[in-house]
């Protein structure tokens, strides 16, 4: 059974970048009839909020994201330091005394020297007697796991052939000096609980995905071989907020009017011209299709387009200016690269705006005022308004549009006058009509 994970730290709300992992492990998982779980990383007590946690869910329900299971890492703390003594014990573990500031004191020196930034051991040359007068003194220890001196090789299931060596890594800490755990043995610990086969993640160095081997290797065993995929970080292709798109939020997406189906689609890599439902995609899906990491804004608009033409009112109702109708969203649907401008559409339909003046279509406006079709106005109007507006002028009826666009509308381009006229009403255009050429 293949078993991925997504780990969000509910520290804030789901971004761009890590919906984006979030659906490379949802589409892994039933591409190949697999489970996901959901797992949130609140073991740093000053950052998370349980309430980012549940904003974090409902953005992952919204995306169409669900999963198996779930759990919360400061549940399972027990656990991990159980995980920790047992290191401890068989002698993978060794106590540091540095403080913070000591530490990025040596890290600055090699910094300076050129030299690796990698730990340097040191604590390792503590006698017993120091050991004893260190924490005589009130110190409290932080635990490294000591790395062997070999070179690792793997297959990333995105980047391809991978290998570090792990000299040239820092031994990680996997326990702090109040006991804690780390991020990384916490991780390691619930992959190998919860039988994790797949860790699909943000980009890493190789480095830091060794260390997590060799991790995996000492606590469960090589039998037990979890793959790794990593997704190389989105390109900084500038959003229309001026922010990196990865770096905005999937809540402010959904604020501005794109749909989950062509956010999900231009993520994963579909190439297709009609953004698929959820299952389509899945069934379709490579994690190599997500090795390319340049995100196209306009195409995402022409997938968002097309997604909301398809939806009914029903679906949008509640996302619709207050007493807009199902007449008007039949008008406009196919025309809204995002949701958020039906507004300015409900305004032109519902409300009050000023043409610009049209000097050099004054005989036009004033034919078409003085042709103006009686009420009640109907889903015939437009037609009826046309034939006598042509009989009057002697123009055809695509030399009249982009006049009457411009003065009922205020706009040279959008939705059909066919389905917006009834719903701007008598009143309305005549008024328009008088504005633009007053």
């Amino acid at each position: 059974m293949i078993r991925v994970r997504f780990a969000p730290a509910p520290t804030g709300h789901l971004l761009v970048s890590g919906a984006r992992v979030a659906l490379a492990n949802s589409l892994f998982a039933r591409r190949h009839g697999g489970e996901m779980l959901l797992r949130l990383d609140d073991l740093d007590a000053e950052r998370w909020r349980p309430a980012h946690a549940e904003a974090i869910q409902q953005d992952l329900h919204w995306f169409g994201i669900g999963w198996q299971h779930s759990f919360r890492q400061s549940d399972r703390v027990e656990l991990y330091r159980d995980a920790i003594e047992r290191l401890k014990r068989d002698g993978f573990l060794y106590p540091c005394f540095e403080s913070e500031a000591e530490l990025k004191a040596k890290q600055e020196f090699r910094r300076k020297r050129g030299q690796p930034l990698i730990y340097d051991r040191a604590m390792l040359r503590l006698t017993d007697r120091q050991r004893r007068d260190a924490e005589a003194g009130g110190k409290r220890p932080h635990w490294r796991f000591r790395l062997p001196d070999r070179t690792l090789e793997w297959k990333d299931m995105v980047l391809g052939p991978r290998k570090a060596a792990l000299s040239s890594a820092s031994d990680p800490i996997v326990a702090r000096g109040d006991g804690s755990p780390s991020a990384i043995i916490a991780s390691v610990v619930d992959d190998i609980d919860f039988r994790t086969t797949h860790v699909i993640r943000g980009e890493d160095s190789p480095g830091n995905t060794a260390v997590r081997i060799e991790l995996f290797e000492v606590m469960g065993g090589r039998s037990h071989a979890v793959r790794f995929a990593h997704l190389p970080a989105l390109e900084d292709s500038p959003s229309s907020a001026g922010r990196p798109f990865g770096s905005l939020s999937l809540r402010s997406l959904r604020g501005d009017g794109l749909e989950p189906r062509a956010i999900a689609a231009c993520l994963a890599g579909d190439t297709s011209d009609d953004p698929p439902e959820a299952h389509r995609l899945a069934a379709a899906f490579e994690l190599s299709s997500m090795a390319a990491s340049r995100f196209d804004a306009a195409r995402l608009l022409r997938l968002n387009r097309r997604a909301l033409a398809d939806l009914d009112f029903a679906a949008v109702a509640d996302r619709l200016p207050g007493g807009a109708t199902e007449a008007f969203w039949l008008a406009v649907r196919g025309h809204l690269d995002l949701l958020k401008e039906a507004r300015g559409w409900w305004d032109v339909v519902a409300g009050s705006i000023v043409p610009p003046i049209m000097e050099g279509d004054r005989e036009v406006l004033i034919a078409a005022a003085a042709t103006l079709p009686p009420e009640p106005w109907d889903g015939t109007v437009w037609a009826d308004w046309m034939s006598a507006l042509e009989r009057a002028t002697g123009l055809p009826g695509e030399a009249l549009l982009p006049a009457l666009r411009l003065a009922l509308t205020g706009e040279d381009s959008g939705p059909e006058l066919r389905g917006l006229l009834p719903l701007i009403g008598r009143a309305r255009t005549a008024a328009r009509l008088g504005l633009a050429v007053a």
